[in-house]
């Protein structure tokens, strides 16, 4: 499954946030991901899927992550990315 809601996984598709804004998370609606870190837009990119609560994340050079949503929260390796709300 790709980042897609489905019946028994978690709607991940959005911007995801560091507290300190620094790394910028996007999860796509087709599976893909763009991470900027700092200035450095694009610094990562790549394809996740869910499953359930889940993420399986693989870089486009290869590299290999994982992450779990709890509680509303995304927990990718060591970073703590919350998402952002879009301004009503």
């Amino acid at each position: 499954m790709t980042g897609t809601a489905g019946d028994d996984h978690a709607d991940v598709v959005g911007m995801w946030v560091t507290a300190d804004g620094h790394i910028r998370q996007e999860l796509l609606p087709d599976g893909r991901y763009d991470e900027a870190r700092g200035e450095r837009r694009s610094a990562y990119t790549g394809r996740y899927t869910v499953t359930g609560s889940h993420l399986d994340y693989v870089d486009d050079t290869g590299f290999t992550a994982t992450g779990d949503i709890r509680d509303g929260v995304l927990y990718h390796e060591h970073l703590v990315l919350y998402r952002e709300q879009k301004p009503s």
